[in-house]
C-alpha cells in the first residue's frame, strides 16, 4: 500500500519558518515527481514546488521563489519543504503528491497517482 504522510504544519507568525515533511512508503521517491500543493479556504488547489528526480530539476511558483526550498532524503524516502519568511497568504493546507508519468514539471493535479492527507499551515500574528 502506498502512503504519503505529511507532517510539520502548525501556527507561525509572519516572517517565521516551518519545515514540512512528506514521508513516502510503498514507493520510491526517485521513481516519481513529488509536488507540494496547497489549498487555501475558498481557493483552488495550486502547485507550489516540485522535485523531478528524472530531470534532476526543481520548480517553484513565483510567489514562493527565494523563500521555499524543496529537498529530499533518499535514505529516508522523504521529501521536505522548507518555508522561510512566511506570509499570511501562505496559509493553506499543504499536500504532497507523487506522479510517475507526466508531461513536464510540475505535474498537474490530475497527473498525480498518490496524495497525502495534508497538513495545515497557518501564518498569523
Amino acid at each position: 500500500e502506498v502512503q504519503l504522510v505529511e507532517s510539520g504544519g502548525g501556527l507561525v507568525q509572519p516572517g517565521g519558518s516551518l519545515r514540512l515533511s512528506c514521508a513516502a512508503s510503498g514507493l520510491t521517491i526517485d521513481d516519481y515527481a513529488i509536488t507540494w500543493f496547497r489549498q487555501a479556504p475558498g481557493k483552488e488547489r495550486e502547485g507550489v514546488t516540485c522535485l523531478g528526480s528524472r530531470e534532476g530539476a526543481t520548480y517553484y511558483r513565483d510567489s514562493v521563489k527565494g523563500r521555499f526550498t524543496i529537498s529530499s532524503d533518499k535514505g529516508k524516502n522523504t521529501v521536505y519543504l522548507q518555508m522561510n519568511s512566511l506570509k499570511p497568504e501562505d496559509t493553506a493546507v499543504y499536500y504532497c503528491a507523487a506522479a510517475s508519468s507526466y508531461v513536464r514539471l510540475c505535474p498537474k493535479k490530475a497527473e498525480n497517482d498518490f496524495w497525502g492527507q495534508g497538513t495545515q499551515v497557518t501564518v498569523s500574528s
